[in-house]
């Protein structure tokens, strides 16, 4: 990976538990959609964020979940909120997106894994890709669903794109499903043979997301996400 120093542009609260970071690079960088940074804490204190931006955007996006005061991405947004500069190394990552692939998609994102999912679809648009696609999108309420107005737009504006909003605590005017995100996934799909699969979310999720794929027909050289690398 390469170092990059990058002016912090803006860090916004989206909610009370993720922030929204905007970094503009010194210098431009190649990655490819779905790929991550790290942000460079210390000389070895580097901490990995999905970039949620597609490729062929100016400005880097990343979104960061910090909901408890002193929590390992907490210090992240702290240091950001108060730098000028930040110096990160990128990109990383092999869960990229195989733009070649003309498999239909499945996109699966948990909480704040949605970044790494939104540099998929942002670049599939970008490209003027039409590969039929299905992003699953589970949080614990609608409130924890901070992007969830560009969802629905891509939903409406895209015929190729289906997006299915998943909750757990739903309220009465709520317009998606209810359930545990993996097992409406598991409701959904008989067979999930011949999808390409991208998945990004806390471990222990994708993790179990795997072991219930399995039990559907799932091609795991066609399932992406780089906690893989981390959960054996």
């Amino acid at each position: 990976m390469n170092t990059i120093r990058c002016k912090v542009e803006h860090v916004t609260a989206f909610n009370d538990a993720v922030y929204q970071v905007t970094l503009a690079p010194e210098t431009g960088f190649d990655y490819k959609a779905g790929q991550y940074l790290c942000v460079v804490m210390g000389e070895k204190d580097k901490r990995p964020f999905s970039i949620a931006s597609a490729p062929n955007a100016e400005k880097i996006e990343l979104h960061i979940g910090a909901a408890v005061s002193e929590s390992y991405p907490m210090q992240v947004v702290e240091k950001l909120q108060n730098s000028e500069y930040i110096d990160i190394e990128a990109p990383g990552g092999d869960a990229y997106l195989r733009s070649d692939s003309r498999r239909p998609r499945l996109l699966i994102a948990g909480g704040t894994g949605f970044s790494y999912i939104k540099s998929i679809v942002e670049q599939q648009i970008a490209l003027g890709q039409t590969v039929e696609t299905t992003l699953y999108w589970g949080c614990r309420n609608q409130d924890a669903m901070y992007y969830e107005s560009i969802a629905r737009q891509w939903h409406q504006a895209h015929p190729w794109l289906h997006f299915v909003p998943v909750v757990e605590e739903a309220t009465a005017d709520w317009e998606g499903k209810q359930a545990n995100l993996l097992t409406q996934i598991k409701q959904d799909f008989v067979s999930l043979n011949g999808y390409d699969i991208y998945i990004a979310g806390r471990f222990d999720m994708v993790g179990a997301a795997r072991e219930v794929f399995r039990t559907i027909g799932v091609e795991e050289q066609h399932l992406y996400g780089d906690a893989f690398a981390f959960i054996k």
